[in-house]
């Protein structure tokens, strides 16, 4: 008899890691490890998606009710973080501060674990959840959802084959060069066709969107990169971030 875990419990158990690493669902790991790990990466945009829509939602429903659009950005920004207990942003926070560094990758990962943020940490995310929260009111649920999407998608890309961890332990070591690059770049083209819906009467803003943030997560993680010598689990959350920032403000442009 065959003990290994078939195809369809070991996808299970890659959704089950992902929604209790990437959000706030009551949800239990069956495995933290590399295999399951890899899988949760792959389907983290699935994950972000649904998060996403319950952002825009947020959002949206605020505004029906007479909100002003800063007072529902802000809220938002606000369900947007207590869904993934502010993960991502700690790690956007913690890398700032080791890039601000100036130091070698020794001293920007000493940095990087100190529990203090740094100025430059907080500036980030100011400048950061200020973007999001002015743009999301313009953007709608559609466009919140597929730029939460493809944040996540961005993980794949910064665990790709012959891409090293920049330390040991954490999620960067258990899943650092594990993504073939098809995976993000798929995730890519599919957010950009779907993201032709997102913003009515110019079709090509939503793809424009994504291509755009797409470019811009793949810079700041070669940045990241080549500044560490490799990935950790700020590296995830600080790409991700900011491809969500880049993606929500391309598609708020012109809606005034």
């Amino acid at each position: 008899m065959n003990s290994r875990p078939d195809a369809g419990s070991g996808r299970l158990g890659a959704l089950r890691l992902a929604l209790s690493l990437f959000s706030v669902a009551p949800v239990r790991a069956d495995a933290v490890d590399r295999r399951t790990a890899t899988g949760a990466l792959v389907l983290a945009p699935l994950v972000g998606l649904v998060l996403g829509a319950v952002v825009g939602g947020v959002v949206l429903g605020l505004l029906a009710l007479g909100a002003p659009d800063l007072l529902a950005g802000v809220a938002g920004v606000a369900a947007g973080a207590l869904l993934t207990r502010g993960l991502h942003l700690d790690g956007l926070a913690d890398l700032a501060d080791g890039l601000g560094s100036y130091g070698d990758a020794a001293r920007m990962l000493a940095v990087m674990k100190d529990p203090s943020t740094g100025a430059f940490g907080v500036i980030t995310l100011v400048v950061v959840l200020g973007a999001q929260a002015a743009a999301l009111p313009a953007v709608g649920p559609v466009g919140t959802a597929l730029a939460w999407a493809l944040g996540r998608a961005s993980f794949s890309w910064c665990a790709r084959r012959r891409v090293p961890a920049a330390s040991a332990g954490g999620l960067g070591a258990l899943v650092a060069g594990t993504q073939p690059a098809a995976v993000p770049v798929g995730w890519a083209l599919v957010l950009a066709a779907a993201a032709a819906l997102a913003v009515p009467g110019r079709w090509w803003q939503g793809p424009a969107a994504v291509l755009t943030a797409a470019v811009v997560a793949v810079l700041l993680a070669r940045h990241a990169v080549r500044r560490l010598g490799g990935v950790n689990g700020d590296v995830f959350g600080a790409v991700g971030e900011v491809t969500v920032t880049v993606t929500l403000a391309v598609l708020a442009l012109g809606s005034t």
